[in-house]
């Protein structure tokens, strides 16, 4: 029997990514320092290697950083190029574009792309069209696509209005992407709505910075009953105090479905304790 070469190549770096067979993710995005400035303590290569090894199944980060990192952390995580940029300088931050293509992400070595679309933003039909055409390129050069897509605008009042959310997911599997990231719908019950309208595995945003960890892993937990294929946590995992032992908990979370956090009050440590059916 003939082998569709196209389809085992897209599939392959599939696999790559889900490298738990769980059909679960925990992406770590570390594309901040476009939109920001520098990531805490500034040293990326050494945050890497805190997350190599922790259970994370893939990083984002923007093409020229590949060339100040080790690439021996990449032998059990993955790597998404991440191909949208806009600063907070900006007259409009919302308005993303292209800095990338998906050949060049390609001979840096991804195993998938991302792109970054703003519904509502006075640039939302150029970034529609980028989404369109990079769903294009992958599909010449069978990538995976991860589009990260929310409401932000002057005219959005509640960027995580489920009909909002639903509607960002949707648009994203409509116009190619394998993947979607978006923001939490609330609540588990209208995350499941969202997760059922959308034939692509969502994961959820993990939005700014909680101060407690229990906050974190509550959060992460109600995504996951809420039906997310998991989780993109940034700030929450970089800016800790400890980015390794919050990776670690947060992957051990996310590929242990059955499980919520609970605080050790002896030895203040994070216990995972078995859902009830």
């Amino acid at each position: 029997m003939a082998v569709h070469n196209a389809s085992f190549a897209r599939g392959l770096r599939l696999r790559r990514l889900f490298r738990h067979g769980d059909g679960r993710l925990l992406v770590v995005p570390l594309d901040h320092s476009v939109a920001d400035g520098p990531l805490r303590g500034g040293d990326l290569n050494a945050l890497l290697g805190e997350l190599a090894g922790t259970g994370v199944d893939a990083v984002v980060l923007h093409k020229g950083r590949l060339r100040h990192v080790d690439h021996g952390w990449f032998g059990d995580m993955s790597l998404i190029v991440h191909l949208s940029a806009s600063t907070r300088h900006a007259p409009d931050p919302d308005a993303k574009y292209l800095v990338a293509h998906v050949e060049e992400a390609l001979r840096l070595g991804a195993d998938a792309v991302s792109v970054h679309i703003n519904l509502g933003s006075d640039q939302e039909a150029r970034q529609i069209a980028d989404l369109a055409a990079v769903a294009g390129e992958c599909d010449r050069w069978n990538v995976p696509l991860l589009a990260m897509m929310y409401a932000r605008g002057p005219k959005i009042s509640d960027s995580r209005a489920p009909d909002l959310v639903a509607h960002a997911a949707s648009l994203a599997a409509d116009l190619g992407a394998d993947i979607v990231k978006t923001d939490y719908a609330g609540t588990p019950e209208q995350m499941a709505d969202v997760v059922r309208a959308c034939p692509i595995p969502v994961i959820v945003a993990g939005g700014p910075r909680m101060t407690e960890t229990d906050a974190v892993l509550t959060y992460v937990s109600d995504a996951l009953r809420g039906g997310a294929a998991g989780v993109a946590m940034g700030r929450n995992v970089f800016q800790a105090d400890q980015p390794g032992w919050m990776a670690a908990t947060i992957a051990r979370l996310v590929h242990e479905s059955r499980h919520v956090p609970e605080r050790d009050g002896v030895n203040n440590r994070l216990a995972l304790t078995s859902l009830t059916p």
